[in-house]
């Protein structure tokens, strides 16, 4: 059985034939062989054909990608040819530039350097000229027809180019303003003319000579046609206010509600330096109707009725104006609103006594160049304060323009009067009363600070004809006019009559804490304690941070021996008047009555260190 196994293990069957160990028929062999041979070229062949499909695959991916990053950059350039079209598109859309293009010139005028570009090069220059000296608070962007800076001058090339064509595209799609012209020869000499998109203007006439003239005439009449409410603006500061209302009238009958508006504000500007507020509050009025929007004409209305002695309209004014300046208003612009932001909060500081927040608003405006509001001294001088003051009056002006002394000479009145330096009201009173009579301008707001401030400081010297002469022929809606009426009479101690002007003050003022405060004075100096506390406490409400009515009820509460209950108040007001040397005198009196002897040596103490 064994040997059958390793027979069969050793056996080799092909065709049917059996063979043993060692038998192997050559045939056989042969066709193994030749089996081998075949098997190592098919795997041979394999190997290759794998080789060379591998290389192909390759050689295609490499392909694959070649192909894709070409049509991704095909892709890339036609994105970019999009946007740059799109972008040329959108810039040509929203062109609202000056194209002043090349003038018609005689060969002769040619031939000497008069070229038509050179004549369209000295419009422009002369248009850019008018514009860097017109200043106004508008914001460019809200010109119904504005083209900002972008004026420029246009030759036309010949052939197409990339630059003839965004040319093209901007002449179909935006809203250019076109100027051209023509230099043409007239039997007495030259005569210029320009054209403003189908409009032309007359020709002006001259001579060779006079060229630089005729190109100054025709741009001063594009500048008009194509800038109405900036031309206005720059007549109006060259002093020619008649041209310039005659050019906003044009607007007020042609423009929108928008350029209706500015141009009343135009009109209120040009009629205030004549010296009349009153009109000029007219317009403005109309301005805010046409467009309520537009914060300008509802700063300046709000300071004009605080010119014209009328406190309470004044106030409203002033309250609501800041909160549509606050809002933002992007037909101004933005350091206009700010200055204009500032103004307002002295003024409603300055009508609300709450002088110590109307300081640094009156600072800034200083430091940022409006010379014209002098505020900070006046304050110094509201809230008592007397290093303050000599800092504020001794600094210099920084201009010699007159409205500026003027303003500056009004500004220190008003201090004077607060701090009861009477002489020193007066001695200032000649020189701003001569200014106002030479500066309409100053006259339409400085009236305020004039007459009555000079009738009240001649009551104080005695004078009293004088105060009398000076506050008669005032205005009677004018609340600073009737509570001087009214201090003049308390000082003569006619005390019915005193309370009369008073009683008509507050009633004009409901808002406003100074006839009652006046009111409260001239009560506890006739000795009517119960009644000026009542006025005080009236006043306090009204003005809560007007520190004059918590010091005058203090002391009032002192002569009603409640020094005690005057504490607080002396307190109170010396949150909002810190430096006020009176003040602190009474308060250390107040702290000596009830016998808080080392508190009170505090406060005689500073009131000592406050000496002026």
């Amino acid at each position: 059985m064994a040997e059958e196994d390793k027979l069969t293990s050793a056996q080799i069957s092909t065709g049917g034939i059996v063979l043993g160990p060692g038998a192997l028929d050559p045939r056989t062999a042969a066709y193994l062989e030749e089996q081998t041979r075949l098997a190592k070229l098919q795997s041979d062949n394999l190997i290759e054909q794998n080789a060379f499909e591998l290389s192909h695959l390759r050689w295609r991916r490499f392909s694959d990608q070649m192909s894709g990053a070409f049509q991704t950059m095909l892709a890339l350039i036609a994105l970019v040819i999009l946007i740059g079209l799109g972008t040329a598109i959108w810039y040509a859309a929203n062109d609202r530039g000056l194209v002043v293009e090349a003038f018609s010139v005689p060969p002769d005028l040619a031939a000497k350097g008069l070229t038509g570009e050179v004549i369209a090069s000295k419009v422009l220059d002369r248009l850019a000229a008018f514009q860097a000296q017109t200043v106004t608070a508008r914001a460019s962007e809200s010109y119904a027809n504005n083209w900002g800076n972008d004026i420029k001058v246009q030759i036309p090339n010949t052939g197409v180019s990339i630059g003839e064509f965004n040319r093209a595209l901007h002449q179909w799609l935006g809203h250019e303003t076109h100027i051209s012209g023509e230099v043409y020869r007239t039997p007495t000499g030259l005569a210029l003319s320009a054209r403003v998109g189908g409009e032309s203007t007359p020709a002006f006439a001259g001579n060779e000579a006079d060229m630089d003239a005729l190109i100054d005439k025709a741009a001063g009449r594009i500048y008009r046609s194509t800038q109405p409410y900036r031309y206005a603006s720059w007549l109006s500061a060259k002093g020619r206010m008649a041209e310039s209302s005659a050019v906003l009238q044009t607007i007020i009958d042609t423009g929108n509600a928008q350029e209706r508006a500015w141009a009343y504000n135009g009109m209120a500007h040009n009629v205030i330096v004549t010296g009349a507020m009153e009109p000029a509050n007219v317009y403005l009025r109309k301005a805010i109707a046409s467009d309520p929007g537009i914060f300008l004409p509802q700063s300046n209305l709000a300071v004009g009725e605080q010119y014209l002695g009328r406190d309470e309209k004044a106030l409203e004014l002033s309250r609501f104006a800041l909160k549509t300046g606050l809002n933002g208003d992007p037909t101004m612009v933005e350091p206009a609103r700010i200055q204009r932001i500032q103004i307002l909060r002295t003024a409603i500081a300055s009508l609300t006594g709450d002088y110590a927040s109307g300081i640094e608003p009156a600072r800034q405006l200083q430091a940022a160049g409006d010379q014209e509001t002098e505020a900070e001294v006046t304050f110094c001088g509201l809230m008592h304060d007397l290093a303050c003051f000599h800092a504020a009056a001794e600094s210099p002006s920084l201009s010699s323009d007159d409205t500026v002394r003027l303003a500056r000479i009004a500004a220190l009145q008003q201090a004077y009067a607060a701090l009861g330096q009477w002489e020193a009201v007066a001695k200032a009173a000649p020189g701003f009363h001569d200014g106002l009579l030479k500066n309409p301008y100053v006259a339409s707001f400085g009236w305020l600070s004039d007459a009555p401030l000079r009738a009240q400081a001649a009551s104080h010297l005695g004078d009293m004809k004088l105060a009398h002469a000076l506050i008669g022929p005032t205005p009677t809606d004018c609340v600073l006019c009737l509570r001087i009426r009214g201090q003049i009479d308390a000082v003569e101690h006619d005390w019915g009559r005193a309370a009369y002007w008073f009683a008509r003050a507050s009633r004009l003022s409901p808002s406003i804490p100074f006839a009652d405060t006046d009111w409260g004075r001239m009560l506890m100096t006739k000795g009517n304690l119960s009644d000026a506390i009542a006025r005080f406490e009236s006043a306090n409400k009204k003005g809560p941070h007007f520190a004059d009515p918590l010091e005058m009820w203090g002391e009032a509460l002192i002569a009603q021996n409640r020094s005690d209950l005057a504490l607080a108040k002396f307190e109170e007001a010396a949150k909002y008047a810190p430096n006020w040397k009176r003040l602190h005198q009474k308060w250390g009196e107040a702290l000596s009555y009830i016998g808080r002897k080392g508190e009170a040596a505090k406060q005689f103490a500073i009131a000592r260190s406050l000496d002026g």
